[in-house]
Protein backbone atom coordinates (compact mmCIF):
# COMPACT_ATOMS: atom_id res chain seq x y z
CA UNK A 1 0.00 0.00 0.00
CA UNK A 2 0.83 3.67 -0.28
CA UNK A 3 2.03 5.63 2.08
CA UNK A 4 0.10 8.74 -0.11
CA UNK A 5 -3.54 6.78 0.08
CA UNK A 6 -6.42 6.39 2.87
CA UNK A 7 -6.02 2.67 2.86
CA UNK A 8 -2.45 3.23 4.38
CA UNK A 9 -4.37 6.04 7.23
CA UNK A 10 -6.97 3.17 8.28
CA UNK A 11 -3.97 0.88 8.03
CA UNK A 12 -2.08 3.53 11.17
CA UNK A 13 -5.44 4.06 12.29
CA UNK A 14 -5.46 0.09 13.60
CA UNK A 15 -1.37 -0.22 13.91
CA UNK A 16 -0.80 2.85 16.43
CA UNK A 17 -3.34 2.53 18.78
CA UNK A 18 -2.83 -1.52 19.25
CA UNK A 19 1.05 -0.85 19.34
CA UNK A 20 0.26 1.96 22.85
CA UNK A 21 -1.80 -0.09 24.32
CA UNK A 22 0.54 -3.30 24.47
CA UNK A 23 2.99 -3.05 27.24
CA UNK A 24 5.54 -5.23 26.89
CA UNK A 25 8.30 -5.38 24.35
CA UNK A 26 7.76 -8.28 22.84
CA UNK A 27 4.30 -8.02 22.31
CA UNK A 28 4.94 -4.31 20.48
CA UNK A 29 7.64 -6.01 18.40
CA UNK A 30 5.59 -9.13 17.46
CA UNK A 31 2.32 -6.52 16.56
CA UNK A 32 4.85 -4.16 14.34
CA UNK A 33 6.24 -7.68 12.45
CA UNK A 34 2.91 -8.75 11.70
CA UNK A 35 1.98 -5.23 10.99
CA UNK A 36 4.72 -5.17 8.26
CA UNK A 37 4.22 -8.20 6.92
CA UNK A 38 0.62 -7.20 6.06
CA UNK A 39 2.31 -3.66 4.74
CA UNK A 40 4.40 -5.85 2.68
CA UNK A 41 2.08 -8.62 1.65
CA UNK A 42 -0.50 -5.91 0.44
CA UNK A 43 1.00 -5.41 -3.02
CA UNK A 44 1.84 -9.87 -3.34
CA UNK A 45 1.21 -11.91 -0.86
CA UNK A 46 3.60 -14.15 -2.08
CA UNK A 47 6.50 -11.97 -1.82
CA UNK A 48 6.60 -11.63 1.43
CA UNK A 49 8.14 -15.87 1.38
CA UNK A 50 11.07 -13.89 -0.13
CA UNK A 51 11.46 -11.62 2.68
CA UNK A 52 11.25 -14.32 4.59
CA UNK A 53 13.85 -16.16 3.15
CA UNK A 54 16.26 -13.74 3.64
CA UNK A 55 15.37 -13.15 7.51
CA UNK A 56 15.84 -16.48 8.01
CA UNK A 57 18.86 -17.35 6.31
CA UNK A 58 20.99 -14.23 8.15
CA UNK A 59 19.76 -14.78 11.28
CA UNK A 60 20.93 -18.09 11.18
CA UNK A 61 24.07 -16.97 9.08
CA UNK A 62 24.78 -13.97 11.78
CA UNK A 63 24.51 -17.00 15.06
CA UNK A 64 26.90 -19.54 13.22
CA UNK A 65 29.50 -16.78 12.24
CA UNK A 66 29.60 -15.32 15.24
CA UNK A 67 29.88 -18.60 17.23
CA UNK A 68 32.81 -19.73 14.97
CA UNK A 69 36.39 -18.94 15.41
CA UNK A 70 37.53 -20.49 11.88
CA UNK A 71 38.34 -17.92 9.55
CA UNK A 72 37.52 -20.21 6.77
CA UNK A 73 33.73 -21.38 7.77
CA UNK A 74 33.33 -17.34 8.50
CA UNK A 75 33.59 -16.66 5.15
CA UNK A 76 32.17 -19.34 3.86
CA UNK A 77 28.89 -18.38 6.07
CA UNK A 78 29.17 -14.63 4.66
CA UNK A 79 29.15 -15.97 0.87
CA UNK A 80 26.63 -18.24 1.32
CA UNK A 81 24.50 -14.83 2.73
CA UNK A 82 25.97 -12.97 -0.09
CA UNK A 83 24.59 -15.82 -2.53
CA UNK A 84 21.40 -16.52 -1.41
CA UNK A 85 20.64 -12.17 -0.81
CA UNK A 86 22.10 -11.11 -4.06
CA UNK A 87 21.03 -14.41 -5.93
CA UNK A 88 17.19 -13.40 -5.14
CA UNK A 89 18.04 -9.81 -6.23
CA UNK A 90 19.69 -10.81 -9.15
CA UNK A 91 17.44 -13.32 -10.47
CA UNK A 92 13.89 -10.54 -10.05
CA UNK A 93 15.46 -7.97 -10.55
CA UNK A 94 18.47 -8.26 -13.63
CA UNK A 95 17.52 -11.99 -15.25
CA UNK A 96 15.55 -10.47 -18.27
CA UNK A 97 18.35 -7.21 -18.51
CA UNK A 98 21.10 -9.47 -19.09
CA UNK A 99 19.23 -11.86 -21.33
CA UNK A 100 18.03 -9.40 -23.15
CA UNK A 101 22.04 -7.59 -23.67
CA UNK A 102 22.94 -11.13 -24.96
CA UNK A 103 20.54 -11.24 -27.21
CA UNK A 104 21.20 -7.55 -28.69
CA UNK A 105 25.21 -8.14 -28.61
CA UNK A 106 24.07 -11.52 -30.43
CA UNK A 107 21.91 -10.00 -33.09
CA UNK A 108 24.64 -7.22 -33.96
CA UNK A 109 27.39 -9.73 -34.81
CA UNK A 110 25.06 -11.34 -37.01
CA UNK A 111 23.90 -14.35 -34.38
CA UNK A 112 20.19 -15.42 -33.91
CA UNK A 113 20.17 -16.42 -30.69
CA UNK A 114 16.90 -17.02 -28.77
CA UNK A 115 16.81 -16.91 -25.31
CA UNK A 116 14.22 -17.61 -22.53
CA UNK A 117 12.46 -15.19 -21.53
CA UNK A 118 10.48 -14.75 -18.01
CA UNK A 119 7.72 -12.88 -17.17
CA UNK A 120 9.25 -11.72 -13.74
CA UNK A 121 7.54 -9.06 -11.30
CA UNK A 122 9.74 -7.28 -9.65
CA UNK A 123 9.43 -7.29 -5.67
CA UNK A 124 8.88 -3.80 -4.07
CA UNK A 125 11.65 -2.47 -2.40
CA UNK A 126 13.66 -5.40 -3.04
CA UNK A 127 17.02 -3.51 -2.80
CA UNK A 128 16.64 -1.73 -0.12
CA UNK A 129 15.50 -5.23 2.66
CA UNK A 130 18.30 -7.10 0.68
CA UNK A 131 20.91 -3.96 1.18
CA UNK A 132 20.02 -4.26 4.94
CA UNK A 133 20.42 -7.28 5.81
CA UNK A 134 23.52 -8.11 4.16
CA UNK A 135 24.86 -5.19 5.87
CA UNK A 136 23.86 -7.08 9.55
CA UNK A 137 25.97 -10.30 7.88
CA UNK A 138 28.65 -8.20 6.69
CA UNK A 139 28.98 -6.28 10.24
CA UNK A 140 29.49 -9.32 12.00
CA UNK A 141 31.94 -10.76 9.84
CA UNK A 142 34.00 -8.05 10.40
CA UNK A 143 33.65 -8.13 14.33
CA UNK A 144 31.85 -4.79 14.43
CA UNK A 145 28.74 -6.18 15.80
CA UNK A 146 27.15 -8.90 17.43
CA UNK A 147 24.04 -10.86 17.20
CA UNK A 148 20.59 -10.32 18.18
CA UNK A 149 19.28 -13.69 19.81
CA UNK A 150 15.88 -12.40 19.16
CA UNK A 151 14.64 -13.74 15.65
CA UNK A 152 11.18 -11.08 15.99
CA UNK A 153 13.55 -8.65 16.80
CA UNK A 154 15.56 -9.51 13.88
CA UNK A 155 12.36 -10.25 11.34
CA UNK A 156 10.96 -6.71 12.20
CA UNK A 157 14.51 -4.89 11.95
CA UNK A 158 14.48 -6.39 7.97
CA UNK A 159 10.76 -5.66 7.47
CA UNK A 160 10.07 -2.60 9.39
CA UNK A 161 7.55 -1.70 7.34
CA UNK A 162 7.75 2.75 7.74
CA UNK A 163 11.40 2.41 5.75
CA UNK A 164 10.91 -1.47 4.34
CA UNK A 165 10.29 -0.89 0.74
CA UNK A 166 12.51 2.89 -0.09
CA UNK A 167 14.70 3.28 3.05
CA UNK A 168 16.65 4.44 4.57
CA UNK A 169 18.51 1.39 4.90
CA UNK A 170 19.49 0.94 8.29
CA UNK A 171 22.66 -0.19 10.06
CA UNK A 172 21.65 -3.29 12.70
CA UNK A 173 23.71 -1.67 15.03
CA UNK A 174 21.61 1.41 15.17
CA UNK A 175 18.36 0.10 14.84
CA UNK A 176 18.37 -3.13 16.49
CA UNK A 177 19.29 -1.65 19.84
CA UNK A 178 16.49 0.64 19.95
CA UNK A 179 14.06 -2.54 18.75
CA UNK A 180 15.45 -4.37 21.75
CA UNK A 181 14.19 -1.82 23.94
CA UNK A 182 10.88 -1.39 22.15
CA UNK A 183 8.40 1.31 24.06
CA UNK A 184 6.31 4.30 24.02
CA UNK A 185 7.30 7.43 21.69
CA UNK A 186 8.69 10.37 24.12
CA UNK A 187 6.66 13.57 23.48
CA UNK A 188 9.58 15.30 22.10
CA UNK A 189 9.22 12.19 19.47
CA UNK A 190 5.57 12.22 18.64
CA UNK A 191 5.97 15.80 18.19
CA UNK A 192 9.09 15.96 15.54
CA UNK A 193 7.27 12.80 14.20
CA UNK A 194 3.97 14.67 13.48
CA UNK A 195 6.22 17.05 11.67
CA UNK A 196 8.01 15.27 9.53
CA UNK A 197 4.79 13.63 8.43
CA UNK A 198 3.19 16.65 7.35
CA UNK A 199 6.20 18.07 5.97
CA UNK A 200 7.25 14.70 3.90
CA UNK A 201 3.61 14.34 2.29
CA UNK A 202 3.23 18.17 1.53
CA UNK A 203 6.67 17.36 -0.10
CA UNK A 204 5.64 13.89 -1.60
CA UNK A 205 1.72 15.29 -2.46
CA UNK A 206 1.84 18.76 -2.97
CA UNK A 207 5.07 19.13 -5.06
CA UNK A 208 6.31 15.43 -5.95
CA UNK A 209 3.19 14.11 -7.42
CA UNK A 210 2.20 17.66 -8.90
CA UNK A 211 5.47 18.28 -10.83
CA UNK A 212 5.26 14.17 -11.49
CA UNK A 213 2.23 14.28 -13.66
CA UNK A 214 3.51 17.07 -15.80
CA UNK A 215 6.86 15.29 -16.27
CA UNK A 216 4.91 12.02 -17.30
CA UNK A 217 3.41 13.53 -19.66
CA UNK A 218 5.87 15.05 -21.47
CA UNK A 219 8.35 12.20 -21.54
CA UNK A 220 5.57 10.05 -22.66
CA UNK A 221 5.06 12.50 -25.39
CA UNK A 222 8.49 13.72 -26.18
CA UNK A 223 7.38 14.65 -29.71
CA UNK A 224 4.93 16.62 -29.12
CA UNK A 225 6.75 19.25 -27.50
CA UNK A 226 9.71 21.57 -27.72
CA UNK A 227 12.91 22.55 -26.20
CA UNK A 228 11.51 25.22 -23.77
CA UNK A 229 9.38 22.20 -22.88
CA UNK A 230 11.63 19.29 -22.59
CA UNK A 231 14.47 21.36 -20.76
CA UNK A 232 10.92 22.08 -18.15
CA UNK A 233 10.17 18.89 -18.04
CA UNK A 234 13.94 17.65 -16.85
CA UNK A 235 14.10 20.21 -14.45
CA UNK A 236 10.74 19.11 -12.74
CA UNK A 237 12.06 16.05 -12.90
CA UNK A 238 14.56 16.80 -10.54
CA UNK A 239 12.44 18.49 -8.53
CA UNK A 240 9.83 15.52 -8.39
CA UNK A 241 12.41 12.60 -7.54
CA UNK A 242 13.99 15.31 -4.90
CA UNK A 243 10.53 16.17 -2.98
CA UNK A 244 9.01 12.43 -4.37
CA UNK A 245 11.85 10.34 -2.29
CA UNK A 246 12.55 13.03 0.45
CA UNK A 247 9.41 13.59 1.50
CA UNK A 248 9.43 9.53 1.83
CA UNK A 249 12.29 9.28 3.95
CA UNK A 250 10.84 12.25 6.19
CA UNK A 251 7.83 10.32 6.18
CA UNK A 252 9.21 7.33 7.33
CA UNK A 253 11.62 8.69 9.78
CA UNK A 254 7.88 10.23 11.02
CA UNK A 255 6.27 7.12 11.40
CA UNK A 256 9.41 5.56 13.60
CA UNK A 257 9.04 8.56 16.06
CA UNK A 258 5.22 7.67 16.49
CA UNK A 259 6.70 4.02 17.04
CA UNK A 260 9.13 5.40 19.65
CA UNK A 261 12.46 4.53 16.96
CA UNK A 262 14.73 7.13 15.42
CA UNK A 263 15.72 6.88 11.65
CA UNK A 264 18.72 8.26 10.16
CA UNK A 265 17.93 11.21 7.65
CA UNK A 266 18.33 10.12 3.99
CA UNK A 267 18.65 13.96 2.66
CA UNK A 268 20.45 17.11 3.53
CA UNK A 269 19.51 19.54 1.10
CA UNK A 270 21.63 18.05 -1.72
CA UNK A 271 20.79 20.53 -4.12
CA UNK A 272 22.50 23.28 -1.98
CA UNK A 273 25.56 21.28 -2.19
CA UNK A 274 29.10 23.03 -3.65
CA UNK A 275 29.82 20.46 -5.54
CA UNK A 276 29.85 16.72 -6.64
CA UNK A 277 31.00 15.07 -3.66
CA UNK A 278 29.07 17.29 -1.09
CA UNK A 279 26.09 16.44 -3.00
CA UNK A 280 26.67 12.79 -2.61
CA UNK A 281 27.17 13.44 1.22
CA UNK A 282 23.57 15.12 1.21
CA UNK A 283 21.64 12.79 -1.32
CA UNK A 284 20.23 9.59 -0.50
CA UNK A 285 22.44 9.58 2.43
CA UNK A 286 21.92 5.53 3.39
CA UNK A 287 22.69 4.01 0.09
CA UNK A 288 26.40 6.21 -0.40
CA UNK A 289 27.28 5.36 2.85
CA UNK A 290 26.71 1.79 2.46
CA UNK A 291 28.40 1.62 -1.02
CA UNK A 292 31.31 3.55 0.63
CA UNK A 293 31.36 1.14 4.17
CA UNK A 294 30.77 -2.10 2.11
CA UNK A 295 31.78 -1.70 -1.10
CA UNK A 296 34.43 1.42 -1.89
CA UNK A 297 36.36 0.52 1.13
CA UNK A 298 36.10 -3.20 0.54
CA UNK A 299 37.67 -2.34 -3.12
CA UNK A 300 40.75 -0.82 -1.42
CA UNK A 301 38.87 2.74 -1.36
CA UNK A 302 41.60 5.16 -1.44
CA UNK A 303 44.35 3.11 0.11
CA UNK A 304 46.21 2.23 -3.18
CA UNK A 305 47.00 5.55 -4.89
CA UNK A 306 45.56 7.39 -7.21
CA UNK A 307 45.26 6.15 -10.11
CA UNK A 308 43.09 3.08 -8.13
CA UNK A 309 40.87 5.15 -6.57
CA UNK A 310 39.35 6.36 -9.25
CA UNK A 311 38.73 3.33 -10.31
CA UNK A 312 37.62 1.80 -6.89
CA UNK A 313 35.25 5.47 -7.56
CA UNK A 314 34.07 4.21 -10.99
CA UNK A 315 33.42 1.09 -9.97
CA UNK A 316 30.94 1.77 -6.84
CA UNK A 317 29.28 4.20 -8.94
CA UNK A 318 28.30 2.10 -11.93
CA UNK A 319 27.39 -0.74 -9.66
CA UNK A 320 25.54 2.01 -8.12
CA UNK A 321 23.60 2.75 -11.18
CA UNK A 322 22.80 -0.56 -11.71
CA UNK A 323 21.34 -1.14 -8.27
CA UNK A 324 18.83 1.77 -9.19
CA UNK A 325 17.72 0.07 -12.35
CA UNK A 326 18.24 -2.81 -15.19
CA UNK A 327 18.92 -0.79 -17.47
CA UNK A 328 22.08 0.67 -19.28
CA UNK A 329 20.98 4.39 -18.83
CA UNK A 330 21.24 3.67 -15.63
CA UNK A 331 24.56 2.50 -15.63
CA UNK A 332 25.41 5.91 -17.62
CA UNK A 333 24.05 7.66 -14.98
CA UNK A 334 25.69 6.03 -12.56
CA UNK A 335 29.10 6.17 -14.62
CA UNK A 336 28.62 10.13 -15.11
CA UNK A 337 28.87 10.53 -11.19
CA UNK A 338 31.88 8.02 -11.18
CA UNK A 339 33.22 10.77 -13.89
CA UNK A 340 32.34 13.63 -11.65
CA UNK A 341 33.50 12.35 -8.45
CA UNK A 342 36.78 11.05 -9.98
CA UNK A 343 37.67 14.44 -11.51
CA UNK A 344 36.43 16.42 -8.19
CA UNK A 345 38.82 14.66 -6.07
CA UNK A 346 41.47 14.90 -8.89
CA UNK A 347 41.14 18.65 -8.39
CA UNK A 348 40.73 18.75 -5.01
CA UNK A 349 43.92 16.87 -3.81
CA UNK A 350 44.90 16.92 -0.19
CA UNK A 351 42.08 19.88 0.30
CA UNK A 352 38.66 18.55 2.21
CA UNK A 353 35.37 19.00 1.29
CA UNK A 354 33.45 22.00 2.89
CA UNK A 355 30.26 21.07 4.35
CA UNK A 356 28.04 24.02 4.31
CA UNK A 357 28.47 27.83 3.38
CA UNK A 358 30.25 29.81 5.55
CA UNK A 359 29.77 33.56 5.13
CA UNK A 360 33.15 35.56 4.62
CA UNK A 361 31.95 38.75 2.95
CA UNK A 362 29.85 39.18 -0.54
CA UNK A 363 32.48 37.61 -2.73
CA UNK A 364 31.75 33.95 -0.97
CA UNK A 365 27.89 34.54 -1.45
CA UNK A 366 28.61 34.65 -5.14
CA UNK A 367 31.31 32.04 -5.17
CA UNK A 368 28.80 29.33 -3.47
CA UNK A 369 25.97 30.79 -5.63
CA UNK A 370 27.45 29.84 -8.44
CA UNK A 371 28.92 26.66 -7.44
CA UNK A 372 25.72 25.33 -5.75
CA UNK A 373 24.11 26.47 -9.89
CA UNK A 374 27.16 24.60 -11.75
CA UNK A 375 26.93 21.41 -9.56
CA UNK A 376 23.10 21.07 -10.10
CA UNK A 377 23.55 21.90 -14.05
CA UNK A 378 26.55 18.37 -14.09
CA UNK A 379 23.17 16.65 -11.54
CA UNK A 380 20.40 17.85 -14.16
CA UNK A 381 22.32 16.17 -16.68
CA UNK A 382 22.63 12.89 -15.17
CA UNK A 383 18.73 12.93 -14.42
CA UNK A 384 18.17 13.11 -17.99
CA UNK A 385 19.43 9.11 -18.34
CA UNK A 386 17.83 8.31 -15.22
CA UNK A 387 14.48 9.15 -16.02
CA UNK A 388 14.67 8.52 -20.14
CA UNK A 389 13.15 5.25 -21.13
CA UNK A 390 15.82 4.48 -23.61
CA UNK A 391 19.05 6.13 -25.43
CA UNK A 392 17.34 7.42 -28.14
CA UNK A 393 14.99 8.96 -25.86
CA UNK A 394 17.72 11.16 -23.97
CA UNK A 395 19.40 11.87 -27.66
CA UNK A 396 16.00 13.52 -28.54
CA UNK A 397 16.41 15.59 -25.46
CA UNK A 398 20.09 16.56 -25.91
CA UNK A 399 19.47 17.04 -29.50
CA UNK A 400 16.84 19.41 -28.96
CA UNK A 401 19.03 21.49 -26.10
CA UNK A 402 21.53 21.36 -28.74
CA UNK A 403 19.64 22.45 -31.60
CA UNK A 404 17.45 24.85 -29.62
CA UNK A 405 13.74 25.92 -30.79
CA UNK A 406 11.68 28.57 -29.05
CA UNK A 407 7.77 27.42 -28.46
CA UNK A 408 4.67 29.90 -27.66
CA UNK A 409 4.30 27.68 -24.54
CA UNK A 410 8.31 28.57 -23.52
CA UNK A 411 6.39 31.19 -21.13
CA UNK A 412 4.02 29.13 -19.04
CA UNK A 413 6.08 26.97 -18.58
CA UNK A 414 9.03 28.62 -17.36
CA UNK A 415 6.04 29.80 -15.03
CA UNK A 416 5.02 26.34 -13.74
CA UNK A 417 8.71 25.42 -13.33
CA UNK A 418 9.86 28.13 -11.17
CA UNK A 419 7.05 27.88 -8.92
CA UNK A 420 8.19 24.72 -8.27
CA UNK A 421 11.99 25.15 -7.87
CA UNK A 422 10.83 27.83 -5.51
CA UNK A 423 9.04 25.74 -3.41
CA UNK A 424 11.84 23.43 -3.27
CA UNK A 425 14.65 25.99 -2.21
CA UNK A 426 12.14 27.74 0.16
CA UNK A 427 11.69 23.90 1.70
CA UNK A 428 15.63 23.20 1.85
CA UNK A 429 16.89 26.82 2.48
CA UNK A 430 14.27 26.98 5.59
CA UNK A 431 16.31 23.42 6.77
CA UNK A 432 19.68 24.45 5.65
CA UNK A 433 19.72 27.31 7.74
CA UNK A 434 18.22 26.15 10.97
CA UNK A 435 20.18 23.18 10.63
CA UNK A 436 16.93 21.14 11.23
CA UNK A 437 14.40 18.68 9.90
CA UNK A 438 11.48 20.21 12.11
CA UNK A 439 12.50 23.44 11.90
CA UNK A 440 8.25 24.46 12.23
CA UNK A 441 8.76 23.58 16.27
CA UNK A 442 10.64 26.40 16.24
CA UNK A 443 7.97 28.78 15.31
CA UNK A 444 5.41 29.73 17.80
CA UNK A 445 3.20 26.79 18.74
CA UNK A 446 -0.04 28.06 16.97
CA UNK A 447 1.41 29.04 13.91
CA UNK A 448 3.59 25.68 13.19
CA UNK A 449 0.00 24.06 14.19
CA UNK A 450 -1.80 26.24 11.76
CA UNK A 451 0.80 26.06 9.11
CA UNK A 452 0.71 21.95 9.61
CA UNK A 453 -2.87 21.61 9.53
CA UNK A 454 -3.02 24.14 5.97
CA UNK A 455 -0.60 22.09 4.59
CA UNK A 456 -2.40 19.17 5.39
CA UNK A 457 -5.51 19.81 3.77
CA UNK A 458 -3.81 20.96 0.63
CA UNK A 459 -2.74 17.20 0.89
CA UNK A 460 -5.69 15.72 1.57
CA UNK A 461 -7.63 17.67 -1.35
CA UNK A 462 -5.30 16.56 -3.58
CA UNK A 463 -4.92 13.07 -2.70
CA UNK A 464 -9.15 13.02 -2.62
CA UNK A 465 -9.05 14.11 -6.42
CA UNK A 466 -6.34 12.06 -7.78
CA UNK A 467 -5.49 8.71 -7.34
CA UNK A 468 -2.06 8.43 -5.96
CA UNK A 469 1.30 8.45 -7.64
CA UNK A 470 3.75 5.13 -6.83
CA UNK A 471 6.66 6.41 -4.87
CA UNK A 472 9.53 6.92 -7.57
CA UNK A 473 12.23 4.39 -5.31
CA UNK A 474 9.27 1.73 -5.14
CA UNK A 475 10.62 0.25 -8.56
CA UNK A 476 13.83 -0.21 -6.85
Amino acid sequence: MFFNSFVFFFFLLLVLPVFYLLRRQQHRAVWLLVASYVFYGYWDWRFCSLLLVSTVVDFLVGRAMHASEDPGRRKRLLWLSCSVNLGILGFFKYFNFFVDSIQATAASLGLGVDFLHLNIVLPVGISFYTFQTMSYTIDIYRRRLEPTDSWTDFALFVSFFPQLVAGPIERARNLLPQIARLGRPTRTQVEEGLTLLVLGYFKKVAVGDAAGRIVDHVFGQPDLYRSPELLAALVLFAVQIYADFSGYSNIARGLAKLLGLELMKNFEQPYLAANITEFWRRWHISLSSWLRDYLYISLGGNRRGDGRTYVNLMTTMLLGGLWHGAAWTFVVWGGLHGLYLAAHKMILGERKVADRFVWRGPASLVRWVLSVAATNVLVLLTWLFFRATSFDQAWYFLDSFVHWETSALAGRFLGITLSFVGMVVLLDALEYFSRSHVWPLRLPRGVAAGMGAAAMVVVLLYMATTEPMPFVYFQF
